[in-house]
């Protein structure tokens, strides 16, 4: 039940000690405001490091070869390993029950592309239609690489969005023709990337019109795939790593290359590393909440000397209370009420304007590490939570020594 002459000694005894107030009030207040912004900040790392990841498939198996170092069965070191075609399909056939998405690719830098008086130097990047899921494209008008362009090895592309914008200007691409080193191709299709220019700078081909155009023959520059996702993300980190290294023995085998030869094969695992960034994350979101529940003892610490010198002045008012009937129940919920009011002001003052900062800061943070940082609804609630034990901590124990005074000792005191 709400009792107006409690609330009316609460704010009269604040009121006599207004600089004892406001100090303690700003120490629990700049607690929760530390708190909030650091928690706003290990959001932010997560956004920039999800927003890393979404550039790519996060769950993707790549494999790229280079020059092998050592000696095995009588070759010597120094061998440049080729994938081929035929790389791909054993691969995809050995593992596809394990496999969600898959591509071979040919990769071709500096293609001198051009469209009426417009020009540039773009990427060609030969591909499966797969490959559309496990770069994260979005079409954005026409549609991307089919099996049909495939199997035929069509001459046609799929252009990004900052290709389209150099050439094209304003005009739509669709069905238009662009020429690569003399070669014409058709505008199939326009797309985006969460990359941004850097992936959109791009041009998508039929692996098999890459290889026949430009002398690719059965070579293949680097294989992907993405592996298909369960519900549990350990079992599947642990399937993917597995996966992983199956493909780089299979590699090494058919290759003759030598087991323990790390350089000539290198197969890398994006799903691992996401574990190992995000566990990074989860740590640095740990040391952020013991550093801001750390500020926030203090101030409850505060809060509690400050209700401590409160019942030493009202001790004599607690006898008389206790002497006339006051249940100590009544005593304890008088002292409590007083300091989770201190408590619970003061911090929602230090949460209120912490969001709001961050509400009106965040969306202007935008760098490849930190991206709008923010606390969500259930984060703020959990600070209030926070805030409600904080206060009834900080004056329990004074409050149960107030109970605990006898009538005549209290009344003794001078």
């Amino acid at each position: 039940m709400f009792n107006v002459e409690r609330w009316q000694e609460i704010f009269e005894t604040l009121r006599k000690n207004k600089l004892r107030t406001f100090l303690t009030g700003l120490s629990v207040a700049s607690g929760i405001f530390i708190l909030v912004i650091l928690l706003g900040v290990s959001s932010g790392l997560k956004n920039g490091v999800t927003s890393e990841f979404q550039q790519d498939a996060t769950n993707e198996i790549g494999v790229r070869t280079r020059i092998t170092t050592k000696g095995y069965k009588g070759l010597n070191p120094g061998r440049r390993i080729q994938l081929k075609n035929e790389d791909f399909d054993m691969l995809t056939n050995t593992y596809d029950d394990y496999l969600e998405y898959r591509s071979s690719n040919y990769n071709i830098w500096g293609g001198q592309t051009t469209y009426k008086n417009e020009s540039g130097n773009y990427t060609l990047r030969g591909m499966m239609p797969d490959g559309q899921f496990i770069e994260n494209c979005d079409v954005l008008t026409g549609r991307f690489i089919n099996q049909a362009d495939l199997d035929e090895a069509k001459k046609v592309v799929v252009i990004g969005k900052k290709v389209k914008s150099d050439l094209f200007k304003d005009e739509d691409p669709i069905d238009k023709y662009i020429s690569v080193w003399g070669l014409n191709f058709k505008v199939v299709g326009v797309y985006t990337d969460p990359g941004g220019e850097r992936e959109e700078s791009n041009i998508m081909l039929p692996i098999t019109t890459v290889q026949k155009a430009f002398n690719g023959g059965d070579d293949v520059r680097h294989i992907e795939f993405t592996v298909k996702m369960t519900d549990n993300f350990d079992e599947t980190v642990a399937i993917s790593e597995n996966l992983a290294k199956a493909i780089e023995t299979d590699l090494k085998q058919k290759h003759l290359i030598s087991p323990d030869d790390d350089a000539a094969i290198r197969v890398w695992n994006t799903l691992e590393e996401a574990r190992k960034i995000y566990s990074l994350i989860d740590t640095i979101a740990a040391v952020f909440w013991f550093i801001g529940i750390g500020t926030i003892i203090a101030g409850v610490v505060g809060v509690g000397n400050i209700m401590i010198i409160i019942v030493k002045e009202r001790t004599k008012e607690i006898g008389i209370r206790k002497a006339i009937g006051a249940q100590p129940l009544s005593i304890i919920a008088m002292i409590l009420q007083e300091a989770i009011f201190v408590t619970m002001f003061s911090g929602l003052f230090g949460l209120i304007f912490g969001l709001g900062l961050l509400e009106l800061l965040g969306p202007q943070v935008d760098s490849p590490f930190i991206k709008f940082p923010q606390v969500d609804f259930r984060t703020a609630l959990t600070t209030v939570f926070i805030l409600v034990f904080a206060g009834a901590l900080a004056g329990f124990i004074p409050a149960y020594r107030a109970a605990k005074i006898k009538p005549i000792v209290a009344l003794r005191d001078e």
